[in-house]
């Protein structure tokens, strides 16, 4: 009933399609046959625009049906065999299945064998009898792939949705900025408990992924990344509704060596960070020697294969010039153009790396270079800038050295600096008041021992420090905290277990220390226990 039901559709959607084609044709037919009178003065050509672009519309639409109808027959050819197969599997119908089925029924009833079998027969129906069950689980397996990827959109192209749902328990001892993602710690205030306790969801991650068409023999690939670390609507108990935030956002072109990106994305030129599922939200040890940033960019890439093992990445790109600071919005909606954008000109970067496989892992090897002006008015101009280098260092089979440093000036825009671009020596509003382009230094490495593919152990340290010079020569900072800030140190170790590749398990310890140019270090102490499963 269903399959004539179908049929009976199929038949119906064919006749009205060729009926509106016809329809359209017989159109075109009689108004190019009868054409319009034309206006005084004009020429008269054989055929007008209008029906030289509902023919073109024709066409295009006989073409997009004629693809369609083909990616449909293909699909449902494709079920087809993958159903049959499981059916003879199940069944045992097939001559080979049959086979597998009556050595599965002999192991299992103990019937007696023929005389002129050998004594290894049973060990065989055995491993028949393996066969046949991983078979089934092979095909099962397809059959729900070919389920799972009828994500419907808006187009013919593939969707595909992923994401992780994560609790994060969170204990500090010591007073730090944020109780589920500390990155500074402060001198402990009078009445305060020294410490603190909370939950959150706020780091779980929901992904789309689009396949789009072939365009000029590149592969075209859209993805968008959102989280919940927008902060937190003020409503009771707001802590626990945090708000739908922009993590990424990129559009690609990929050929077979070259590839162009466009839309938000981290900065290519630092690419790396330490791992860690305490730090979703923001990378681990940011403010601590961890460059990073999501920027809208454009950016090209191309690879040159020196061998079969090893190759080269060229990277370049402009960027939006950010700096760090609060958003400068009027009336809380529209937005006003910061120092950067106030410069007239984009961000910009550069990376070349090398790339060779070292015990069946990546041993990778970059340089990196970023530019960025700033205007802060009244002819105050500072040239931000960073060179930088990353590592990814395989030890063993086991071991893994990973790090990155860097060295520039005007880096709040990247997290450097502590969050801070530059100094003033007064009232950023007066036009006598100087600015300073904060010089910084630092970076991170971590050691990361894997002993199987389901459990890894990982220890890091890293370390931002803006030179105490420009410190105590100016002490007021264009950013939010403190503008003493003088050194930031961030560690942890952690154990990540994956039991599966769709769940894991993580606890970590963090500590903190930060320095001021007033007085001595402070230091905080974070445990943060997580569970998480991958969709």
């Amino acid at each position: 009933m269903n399959t004539s039901r179908t049929r009976w559709f199929e038949w119906l959607r064919s006749g009205m399609l060729i009926g509106v084609m016809a329809w359209t044709a017989s159109a075109v037919a009689q108004e190019a046959a009868n054409p319009e009178p034309s206006a005084p003065g004009s020429r008269s050509g054989p055929v007008s625009d209008e029906i030289r672009e509902l023919r073109e519309q024709v066409r295009e639409l006989q073409a997009a049906v004629a693809g369609m109808r083909s990616d449909w027959q293909h699909a449902r050819a494709e079920t087809a065999d993958l159903r049959r197969e499981l059916n003879e599997v199940r069944a045992g119908t097939g001559p080979r299945n049959a086979v597998l089925r009556e050595a599965v029924v002999n192991a299992q009833t103990g019937a007696p064998q023929d005389d002129n079998q050998d004594q290894n027969e049973g060990q065989k129906k055995g491993e028949h009898a393996a066969t046949l069950e991983e078979e089934y689980q092979l095909l099962s397996g397809k059959v729900d792939d070919q389920y799972q990827t009828k994500v419907e959109s808006a187009s013919k192209y593939r969707l595909r949705l992923s994401g992780i749902v994560l609790m994060n328990l969170a204990s500090n001892q010591g007073v730090v900025n944020s109780v589920d993602l500390p990155t500074l710690a402060y001198a402990r205030p009078a009445g305060s408990s020294g410490g603190s306790f909370g939950a959150t969801l706020r780091q779980s991650e929901i992904g789309l992924e689009a396949f789009g068409p072939n365009l000029a023999g590149a592969k075209t690939r859209a993805d968008l990344q959102l989280d919940l670390a927008g902060g937190f609507p003020t409503v009771p108990n707001g802590v626990n509704s945090g708000l739908l935030r922009l993590r990424t956002g990129t559009m690609r072109m990929d050929w077979t060596n070259t590839s162009v990106v466009v839309g938000q994305d981290g900065i290519f030129f630092s690419p790396n960070s330490p791992t860690s599922f305490a730090s979703l939200a923001i990378p681990a040890l940011s403010y601590a020697g961890n460059l990073w940033s999501w920027v809208p960019q454009i950016r090209v890439e191309h690879r040159v294969v020196l061998g079969e093992e090893s190759s080269l990445t060229f990277q370049a790109g402009i960027l939006d010039p950010v700096t760090g600071e609060v958003p400068v919005t009027a009336s809380g909606y529209y937005r006003l153009a910061g120092p950067g954008e106030s410069s007239r000109q984009p961000a910009y970067g550069t990376r070349v790396a090398w790339t060779q496989n070292v015990f069946g892992q990546p041993l990778r090897l970059g340089m990196g270079g970023y530019y960025n002006r700033q205007d802060y008015g009244f002819g105050r101009t500072v040239d931000g800038w960073a060179g930088m280098a990353d590592l990814d260092l395989p030890l063993s089979h086991q071991f893994s050295l990973s790090g990155k440093l860097y060295r520039g000036r005007a880096l709040g825009g990247l997290y450097g600096g502590i969050g801070r671009s530059v100094l003033f020596s007064g009232d950023p509003t007066i036009a006598s008041t100087d600015v300073l382009g904060l010089n910084t230094v630092g970076g991170w490495a971590q050691l990361k021992y894997q002993p199987a593919n389901k459990l890894e152990f990982n220890a890091a340290f890293g370390m931002d420090n803006p030179y105490a010079a420009d410190l105590r020569y100016f002490r007021y900072s264009q950013a939010y905290g403190d503008p003493t800030l003088a050194r930031n140190q961030g560690s942890f170790v952690n154990m990540i277990y994956r039991p599966r590749s769709d769940l894991l398990f993580s606890a970590e310890y963090r500590h903190l220390t930060t320095y001021t140019i007033t007085h001595g270090g402070d230091s905080a102490g974070h445990l943060n226990l997580m569970m998480g499963i991958l969709f």
